[in-house]
């Protein structure tokens, strides 16, 4: 069957065959088009960024004094321009270029010098021609360049020896080949930074999405403690309690029935991050831990070479098993990277039980001895502040003036209900 075609073509594009339909569109998009196209600078080095445009000024200052004779020097003068035009509209300054070697050819008489720097800015001005268009475009122009050049030999126009203008056309032909290379190689650079920038963004996304997946698996252990704990209560409850009337032993039931419902509905959402997660084993099903194991931990890292001392303010009491948690693996972070980061230096742990929320505060000192660099990691602060930003808390870290470093957290805690009186039990 043939292709359809719309029937709103214009006549002259519908009698180009499809397939190269797009290439004389391009070219003619590309060939005739005024908009700006800046010869963009070098990114490296920065204090090189535009030697390139500097160049192309003084070498149009250059060939615009190489006339013989006053009317030489003034198309010298007029045809050189076109490089600094070129610089921002390509496409109007080749066109230029073009007419003004027709000029020179046509309506001056033959020197050496106005025939040599002809040729030459009507090269330079197709390489840059070339560094902004497609190749096509730009062997497509060096054609033209080429045809015009011969026609005008042809017709008697001053544009030197046939040896003259097989140098021209070879000319054009480098100016096209560099052209187009230094073009591509540009592209290839900006679509690399791109791609760099796009791998980082994803490693960031990739960073909270494990980090979640990560707090998302010890969560699911404290929920589902509390619902087992739960539909164990509701179940021997009745039993507690002698002869229990049947409307509190179906209540009892109902509320156990729905903690097994949670938690079977909890471990069917979650249990697949547990089960998908590289690398752990048995340690997963291991209890969470808290702040109770505090002790431990510091034991730990000072076994490990590293001095801490810890301090706490306030009365120690019991927080949610979530705040609980996320207390522990901020410290337990901060001071892992205080080993990694700061080897030899001291480290400080701050806890600071306020009425309605937790505040920690770490920092070491600087660097005693020279950092090794370690594989992995750069995953901690985002787990911070995750973990913080799960429970409406905040995490600030950064530098200390003698070169340390210092990790503050703001953790908030609901303060316990007050216990229920008789007085306050509705009647």
């Amino acid at each position: 069957m043939p292709r359809h075609r719309p029937p709103l073509h214009p006549p002259h594009e519908a009698a180009v065959p499809a397939a190269a339909r797009p290439t004389v569109r391009g070219l003619r998009d590309d060939l005739s088009s005024a908009r700006p196209l800046p010869l963009p600078p070098w990114s490296w080095p920065r204090g090189l960024r535009w030697l390139p445009h500097t160049l192309v000024v003084l070498a149009a200052v250059a060939v615009a004094a190489t006339g013989a004779d006053p009317p030489a020097r003034l198309l010298a003068v007029g045809h050189a321009a076109c490089w600094p035009v070129a610089l921002r509209r390509p496409v109007p300054a080749w066109w230029l270029s073009t007419a003004f070697f027709v000029v020179i050819a046509v309506a001056h008489p033959p020197t050496p010098a106005n025939e040599v720097w002809a040729w030459t800015v009507q090269a330079g001005a197709l390489f840059l021609l070339a560094l902004r268009v497609r190749p096509t475009s730009a062997a497509v122009a060096a054609g033209i360049g080429a045809a015009v050049g011969v026609v005008l030999k042809l017709t008697g126009g001053t544009v030197g020896s046939w040896d003259l203008v097989l140098f021209g056309l070879t000319l054009f032909a480098v100016a096209v080949l560099v052209g187009g290379v230094a073009r591509g190689r540009r592209e290839d650079r900006a679509r690399l930074a791109a791609q760099i920038a796009a791998t980082a963004r994803e490693r960031a996304v990739r960073t909270v999405l494990e980090e979640r997946a990560r707090i998302a698996r010890e969560l699911h252990d404290v929920v589902a403690h509390h619902l087992s704990l739960i539909s164990i209560q509701a179940d021997a409850a009745p039993y507690r309690v002698p002869d229990p009337p049947p409307e509190l032993a179906a209540e009892f039931a109902s509320i156990r029935a729905n903690a097994l419902e949670g938690l079977a509905e909890l471990r069917h959402l979650l249990g697949l991050l547990r089960a998908d997660a590289p690398g752990e084993g048995a340690a997963v099903t291991a209890p969470q831990p808290s702040l109770a194991e505090l002790d431990a931990l510091l034991a730990h890292v000072r076994a490990a070479g590293l001095a801490v001392a810890a301090r706490v303010e306030g009365a120690r009491r019991p927080l949610p098993p979530g705040v609980e948690l996320s207390a522990y693996r901020i410290v337990q972070e901060a001071l892992s990277n205080t080993l990694r980061h700061a080897p030899g230096a001291g480290a400080e742990v701050e806890l600071r039980y306020a009425p309605t929320a937790l505040r920690l505060r770490v920092t070491n000192g600087p660097a005693v001895r020279a950092v090794v660099p370690a594989p992995g990691g750069g995953h901690g602060l985002t787990g911070m502040r995750e973990r913080a930003a799960m429970l409406a808390g905040d995490v600030v870290t950064g530098p200390l003036p003698d070169g340390g470093w210092e990790v503050t957290a703001v953790l908030p805690v609901r303060p316990a209900p007050a216990p229920t009186t008789d007085k306050d039990s509705p009647a």
